[in-house]
């Protein structure tokens, strides 16, 4: 069920679109500004946004320092980071691992009239279409999206409030002039806005914090994470969480035995691992499938190893 190569690797734009699909919120830093004019200090607070045509659309409530700010001063940045949900934050914590993520640069233009009322319906259409994809998924998918703890896990639902809360917002379109990807070991990456606009977020990137979650809440699928990394890694594992998910195959983040020690020790550690499917996986039923069929491998593997 596993390959490896070159071109089973995301590029780092292809990283950043499948961020930035695969969330609904970041934070928005603006220069304060007062009837003086610019103060060259930053103000930030966390907004929610999607994406049109590669380009991020964001709500900011009307009371937020931002829209006074921008009167006087365009340029600002917004920061998105990976979904990581329920345990596997608190786990990344607690071993002082960030999640990767996208850091963008450039001006944030607000959008008057027919320009946000333009950007509103593309909204309510994005939230439909997603409405629509959940509903056609199979039982099976159905079941492990809803095995999440965070109820609405899926970026539509929370997206919706924007469009029939009683909250008045103001909306801005966020032209890029820079983007860099922030690797989960502080690694920045500059990647090239050309790249930028010819990559496309993965259709599973709309459902991955739901099926992160969904995995990692359920103890038998992550002893299955746990037998993977047993079987095609040949790594000792005693636990295992999903991190991240793609077309090409998933990220885990596995406690395995280290390398010996001095003294002829071995000790377990939080180790980062990657598995790569043979074929790709275009959408979120297809992974399933890919997941149920590396578990049935594994478990056939375990069972000629053990002469049952």
């Amino acid at each position: 069920m596993m390959k490896r190569g070159k071109s089973s690797v995301l590029t780092f734009a292809e990283k950043c679109k499948n961020i930035l699909a695969s969330n609904w919120q970041g934070h928005l830093n603006t220069i304060k500004a007062d009837a003086k004019g610019s103060k060259e200090e930053i103000y930030t607070s966390k907004v929610k946004y999607f994406v049109k045509k590669g380009k991020p659309y964001i709500w900011v409530p009307e009371k937020e320092m931002h829209n006074v700010n921008t009167i006087i001063d365009e340029r600002g940045s917004f920061a998105v980071s990976s979904p990581l949900p329920g345990p596997l934050a608190h786990l990344l914590r607690s071993i002082r691992k960030l999640p990767a993520r996208v850091a963008l640069v450039g001006d944030v233009v607000h959008l008057k009239d027919e320009k946000a009322t333009s950007a509103a319906e593309s909204l309510r259409e994005t939230i439909l279409a997603e409405q629509r994809a959940v509903k056609e998924l199979s039982y099976s998918v159905s079941g492990t999206l809803s095995s999440s703890y965070l109820g609405s896990s899926l970026r539509s639902a929370n997206l919706e409030e924007l469009l029939q809360g009683n909250e008045q917002y103001s909306v801005y379109r966020f032209n890029l002039s820079s983007c860099m990807y922030i690797d989960g070991n502080g690694g920045v990456h500059e990647v090239n806005l050309e790249d930028i606009e010819k990559s496309k977020a993965e259709p599973l990137s709309l459902f991955a914090m739901g099926l992160i979650d969904g995995i990692n809440q359920s103890e038998l699928r992550r002893r299955a994470l746990i037998l993977f990394c047993i079987t095609f890694l040949k790594e000792n594992g005693k636990d295992a969480f999903l991190l991240s998910v793609d077309r090409n195959g998933f990220d885990v983040l596995g406690k395995v035995l280290g390398s010996v020690n001095a003294d002829g020790s071995r000790e377990y550690q939080w180790k980062e691992l990657r598995f790569t499917f043979k074929d790709e996986a275009a959408d979120v039923e297809t992974f399933c499938q890919r997941l149920l069929e590396m578990e049935e491998e594994a478990l056939k593997s375990v069972s000629r190893f053990s002469g049952i």
